[in-house]
């Protein structure tokens, strides 16, 4: 069955019985951006996983490695992409780390990158700074700043740049990233974008941004619905690169199975693969993969129901009339360049965000940042519900606070 806006918008939404595991027409689920409910399908991949490694004991691994391949498959087609190889990791942090120890940080000692990046690129590259390497951060606000203040730093001192597509503090989308690219490639500077605020909610293609050079991160925790275990690298067919931190799987696809004096790496994929994994997650991830093909949730179609929603909760938060010296929404931005949540700034975000947790709405914040995040198997009036809840945690916070 395939669904339209009008059967996500209606109530009760039409999807969400696809996802009753998850009760998400008993809770206000607006995590959406940090964790999407997982429809119920994903459970017969976990059981399937299980009876084959009853079944099959140490010979799983040939089904395991197919389950695999349909991941990549998943993921190479959210992305656009058909030149790139795409290798599978737990989560994003082993796969970036992999990355920066292919790069010839001897020779190139820099690596540019901005100050709005997820804690698994800011924190691993605060920590090399401390051990000499060289990081230049921009800000990441005013977004169409991004792109001109990277390419100006950009010189044959520089191994990489590390940015977001999507930065996740405010919800916007980075607009530069096709002509960071074009600079990166021209100066034979790597570029890793990091995808996972765009994927399945944001347009993102690696063909029509020309990121056909570039490595892309990212993975299915959030709007892909996926959960845990299902990150990826896509990395360039011509890199060549063998990275320092390398897992024993990248043995696999070598011609001769010989072990010499200088370690060798795998053909494709096998480049940056790592080792022994839980392959539940895979099973998983691809009844979704499948699952969000037969209903027609793609990404245009994903897209266009994340904006309506997310404009849903806007017109709400404007209908509450709140103090804007206690919490506003950053309204610089149009629609389009807004990925997948709604954020208000408010310096009681915490407070409100745990105040609505109390009232069976799960939210997410960071700092000042109280975000929202919408989801397919939530209705119209849902949405209302919950931003009505909303306003009556928001002015219990106030006035508690004076």
């Amino acid at each position: 069955m395939k669904y339209s806006l009008e059967d996500i918008a209606a109530h009760p939404n039409r999807l969400a019985e696809r996802y009753s595991q998850f009760r998400v027409t008993e809770r206000y689920l607006l995590t959406g951006h940090s964790h999407q409910a997982w429809p119920d399908i994903a459970l017969s991949g976990m059981q399937q996983a299980w009876e084959d490694a009853a079944e099959l004991v140490d010979d799983k691994w040939e089904k395991a490695f197919q389950k695999a391949e349909e991941v990549r498959a998943g993921f190479s087609q959210l992305l656009d992409d058909e030149d790139g190889y795409i290798a599978l990791g737990q989560n994003t942090h082993e796969l970036v780390i992999r990355f920066i120890s292919s790069l010839p940080l001897k020779q190139k000692p820099r690596l540019i990158t901005t100050d709005g990046e997820f804690h698994t690129i800011r924190r691993q590259l605060s920590r090399l700074e401390e051990e000499g390497i060289e990081v230049v951060r921009v800000p990441s606000r005013p977004v169409d700043k991004v792109a001109e203040n990277i390419i100006r730093l950009l010189d044959d001192r520089v191994a990489a740049v590390l940015v977001s597509s999507v930065f996740f503090d405010t919800g916007l989308i980075n607009p530069g990233i096709a002509l960071i690219a074009e600079k990166c490639a021209h100066a034979g500077i790597q570029l890793l974008v990091d995808a996972y605020h765009s994927l399945n909610v944001a347009p993102f293609s690696v063909r029509s941004m020309g990121l056909q050079h570039a490595f892309v991160t990212g993975g299915g925790y959030k709007y892909c619905q996926l959960g845990e275990g299902n990150c990826f690298l896509r990395f360039p067919e011509h890199y060549r690169q063998g990275p320092v931190i390398t897992g024993w799987f990248s043995e696999f696809s070598l011609l001769s199975g010989k072990h010499g004096a200088r370690v060798e790496y795998g053909r494709g994929p096998d480049l940056f693969a790592g080792s022994t994994y839980d392959p539940i997650s895979h099973y998983r991830a691809a009844e979704v993969f499948r699952f969000f093909s037969e209903t027609g949730l793609t990404p245009g179609f994903l897209r266009q129901v994340n904006q309506h929603q997310v404009g849903v909760l806007l017109e709400e938060f404007h209908r509450l009339d709140l103090p804007e010296n206690k919490i506003f929404a950053d309204e610089s931005a149009n629609p389009e360049g807004r990925a997948g949540f709604l954020v208000l700034f408010s310096t009681h975000s915490g407070a409100i965000s745990r105040e609505l947790a109390g009232a069976g709405v799960l939210t997410d914040y960071r700092g000042n940042s109280l975000r929202l995040g919408p989801a397919p198997y939530l209705s119209d009036t849902r949405l209302r519900e919950a931003m009505g809840l909303l306003g009556v945690a928001a002015r219990k916070v106030f006035a508690c606070s004076h």
